[in-house]
């Protein structure tokens, strides 16, 4: 500890975030990362040292957090950044997009704001790209081992990365147009700049690995055949079968799901399209049915093309601010959040744009077919009434962000890979990720289940090492975590 009384001494500070309407104008990411330079190192000082770090156990992917803390108070960047790389692949990710477990299990906030992790993290890894200190790792020899990786979400890049730099090669199979899977079409520009994947796609191209795209694996190449050209297959496909709302008028135009929303704006941001994107919030009343973070995505990007009103639905009571009594530290807690979609909302809205305890009963037409209403009913907590309330919403686009059931059962590659579903809709594996054929591996939320990017890469590391053992017979690669481990709370 450089500072044996920092977290005595020094409160928490977070980065701050753009200005609201300046930000709404812009696909730019909200958060300021300038303000945290002047106060990164006295934040990195409020860190324990723990004798037993809980937030080791909060992070799936083990990060070494208190011994980057250290590095960070006393200056020692270029270490801080070495310390951080250990463990994780791409620290520029989960700096960003991560719900950090890891300061809800910081023993700190026992009765203290957290440390706040997920800003020195962020600020390491960008650091460590700003003075070139992340460079390719290429191998300095090759094993003579193929390996196909199917799917380029951050699961399937961790562990591409991993084998890559362990001599064998690689090949990411993927069927969008562009690698990067969730991370490239699911999180919005204001949460991840592209800049950033393309920025570690280059690095693991130069590393070796090879990337295919607009290759369905199960469709358009057999998975079989591919499995007898290479000496392992990964599947590390993601959970992208959505979950429907079979209510009356669901069949209507203008009521699409978030998944089918969210990658054309993204596809705008990337220039793909010379006007608006085909499915546009612009100038539209919009209903959001989800209250997770795939419908915050879905209210930061309706925001930010010019909606005239929008709506996020939550069935759902609302959680209250402080940590439940039945959740007690270090686990996960279920508390509100407020994002910074439900900051730019709440501002233009001039109070809160979530309605919880709402569920949906159905969507009114108008003669063209076209969705024009919904309807919804509200429990009486919410309204403070004596029963449920019915109400009716404008909505001439309405998104269904209500989150996933796992892979997608029909897209070949359980018949051709011998592969089987468990209860939850996801692919069964074994505890060594195996599954299906002899060399097939099952990893990420494919196998998991709809799950956090900081456990995607995790499993990706793990079952690198899974196949690296396989293919060696030795255990030198780390592998964090098994398959059947679950987070506490998720």
């Amino acid at each position: 500890m450089a500072d044996i009384k920092g977290f005595l001494t020094t409160p928490r500070q977070e980065s701050v975030r753009r200005p609201v309407q300046e930000r709404v104008r812009d696909w730019n990411e909200v958060y300021d990362g300038q303000s945290l330079l002047p106060i990164i190192d006295k934040q990195a000082g409020r860190c324990m040292s723990c004798g037993i770090p809980f937030c080791h156990h909060g992070c799936p992917l083990g990060n070494l957090i208190p011994d980057w803390n250290d590095l960070v108070s006393r200056n020692n960047w270029a270490s801080a950044g070495e310390w951080l790389h250990a463990t994780n692949n791409f620290p520029e990710f989960t700096g960003r997009l991560c719900p950090a477990p890891c300061e809800s299990a910081c023993v700190l906030a026992i009765n203290q704001p957290a440390v706040t992790i997920k800003n020195v993290e962020v600020s390491i890894a960008d650091r460590a790209w700003e003075e070139g200190w992340v460079r390719p790792l290429p191998p300095e020899r090759m094993s003579g081992k193929i390996v196909a990786v199917i799917g380029s979400g951050p699961s399937g890049l961790a562990c591409a990365q991993q084998l890559t730099r362990a001599g064998h090669t690689v090949v990411v199979y993927e069927r969008d147009d562009r690698v990067g899977g969730l991370l490239r079409y699911g999180i919005p520009e204001f949460r991840l700049e592209k800049r950033r994947l393309d920025r570690r796609l280059e690095q693991m191209r130069a590393e070796g690995t090879r990337f295919r795209t607009r290759v369905a694996v199960g469709s358009d190449l057999d998975a079989a055949e591919l499995a007898e050209r290479c000496d392992a297959v990964v599947v590390a496909v993601g959970a992208t079968a959505w979950r429907d709302l079979p209510v009356p008028g669901r069949e209507l135009a203008g009521v699409h799901q978030a998944m089918e929303y969210l990658p054309l704006a993204n596809r705008a941001c990337a220039g793909d399209f010379a006007g608006p994107p085909p499915i546009s919030a612009e100038g539209r009343h919009v209903a959001i049915v989800g209250g997770g973070d795939t419908g915050a995505d879905c209210l930061g990007t309706v925001l930010r093309q010019g909606a005239a009103s929008v709506v996020q639905l939550d069935i759902h009571p609302s959680p209250g601010r402080e940590r439940p009594a039945d959740e007690p530290w270090p686990v996960y807690p279920k508390v509100l959040r407020t994002s910074s979609a439900h900051q730019e909302a709440g501002e233009r809205a001039d109070g809160d744009v979530r309605v919880f305890s709402a569920s949906t009963l159905r969507f009114e037409g108008d003669p063209s077919g076209h969705v024009r209403a919904l309807h919804l009913e509200v429990e009486p907590e919410e309204w403070q009434s004596e029963r449920a309330t019915e109400r009716m919403l404008p909505a001439d686009l309405a998104l269904l962000a209500l989150g996933f059931s796992g892979p997608e059962p029909d897209s070949g590659l359980v018949q051709q890979l011998g592969l089987r579903l468990a209860a939850d809709g996801s692919f069964a594996r074994a505890d060594d990720f195996t599954a299906g054929t002899d060399g097939v591996f099952v990893a990420g939320d494919a196998g998991r289940g709809q799950s956090l990017v900081v456990w995607a890469i995790a499993e990706g590391r793990a079952v690198a090492a899974a196949v690296d053992r396989k293919l060696t017979g030795s255990a030198a690669m780390p592998a964090p975590i098994r398959p059947s481990d679950r987070p506490l709370v998720l």
